[in-house]
C-alpha cells in the first residue's frame, strides 16, 4: 500500500473518530501534500526549526486532518497522536494552530490570510539570506478574498521567487460549484495578469505535480492543481455534502475496503 493510500486511511479514521467534517477537502489535497512534503521540499523532520527547512502554510486549514496525517507519515510526530483529533481532550485542533505539532507553521481558520502570512515569510526569510522556501496550499474559493490579491500583487512586484501557491482547485466550496458563486474558469489567467509564473496540472498526479512545483523562476510561482473534492472515495467524490458530513460505521468500512482493494 502507497503512502497516499497510508494518509487517506488515517483522515478516514480521524474524521470519523471525531466526527468532525471537511473529509473532502482534505482527500483532495492529499497528492499535493504528499509530493510537497516526500519529493519537493527540503526539510528534515528531526529538526523541524532548522535554518535551511522549506516551511508550508495550509491555508485552506479546514483540511487540517489531511496536513497532519501527512506530518505522521513524514516523520514528523508519532502517528498514535493522529488519535486525539478534534477530540476534548485532543492535541491537534480542526482548524490548525501554530506549532501544536512540529510542522504547523501558522495558525488558520479564517480563509484569505495564508497568501499574506507567507509572504510576510518570504520576505522575512530573504532579510536573513536564508535559502527556505515558503510553500502555501490555497482552496479555489479563497481566490474570492481580497487579501489573497492584495499579496499577490505585493510578492509579484518583490519578486519573491523563494514564494511558491498551490490552489487546490476541486471545484467545490462551501454552498455550492465554486465556478457557479465567482465564475474562476480563467483562473490562470488571472494569476498571470498579477505577475505569478503560472503552471496547471493534475493534483492528483505526483509526476506532474513534482515538476510544476520544481520549477525555478525569478518570480513567485502558482501551480493550479486540478483536483476532485473527496477523491480516493468513489461515493464521496464530487459530492458537495461531504465538505460537511462524517463517515458513519458503514461508510468507513466501505472506504476502508475501496482503498485496500486498489492497493493490493
Amino acid at each position: 500500500m502507497g503512502t497516499t493510500d497510508v494518509i487517506r486511511k488515517d483522515i478516514l479514521r480521524m474524521v470519523h473518530a471525531s466526527k468532525s467534517s471537511h473529509i473532502g477537502s482534505c482527500l483532495s489535497s492529499v497528492e499535493i501534500l504528499y509530493t510537497l512534503y516526500f519529493r519537493v521540499m527540503k526539510i528534515d523532520p528531526t529538526k523541524p526549526d532548522a535554518f535551511g527547512n522549506d516551511r508550508l502554510i495550509l491555508s485552506k486549514a479546514h483540511a487540517s486532518a489531511a496536513l497532519y496525517a501527512t506530518l505522521a507519515a513524514r516523520g514528523f510526530f508519532d502517528r498514535r497522536l493522529l488519535d486525539k483529533f478534534c477530540q476534548n481532550d485532543g492535541t491537534l485542533p480542526c482548524h490548525t494552530i501554530r506549532r501544536i505539532v512540529p510542522g504547523v507553521e501558522t495558525s488558520g481558520g479564517s480563509l484569505g490570510h495564508g497568501l499574506p502570512i507567507g509572504l510576510g515569510m518570504c520576505i522575512g526569510l530573504k532579510s536573513f539570506n536564508s535559502p527556505s522556501r515558503i510553500f502555501v496550499i490555497m482552496s479555489d474559493g479563497e481566490c474570492e478574498e481580497g487579501s489573497t490579491w492584495e499579496a499577490a500583487m505585493l510578492a509579484s512586484t518583490l519578486k519573491m521567487d523563494n514564494l511558491t501557491a498551490v490552489v487546490d482547485f476541486n471545484k467545490l466550496q462551501a454552498f455550492g460549484r465554486t465556478n457557479e458563486i465567482v465564475d474562476m474558469r480563467n483562473l490562470a489567467e488571472r494569476w498571470r495578469a498579477f505577475g505569478w509564473d503560472v503552471s496547471e496540472c493534475d493534483g492528483h498526479d505526483v509526476a506532474q505535480l513534482e515538476s510544476a512545483l520544481s520549477r525555478s523562476r525569478d518570480r513567485p510561482k502558482m501551480v493550479i492543481a486540478h483536483t476532485v473534492k473527496g477523491k480516493g472515495v468513489s461515493f464521496m467524490e464530487d459530492r458537495l455534502e461531504w465538505h460537511y458530513k462524517s463517515p458513519n460505521d458503514d461508510e468507513l468500512r466501505r472506504a476502508m475496503e475501496e482503498i485496500d482493494s486498489r492497493g493490493r
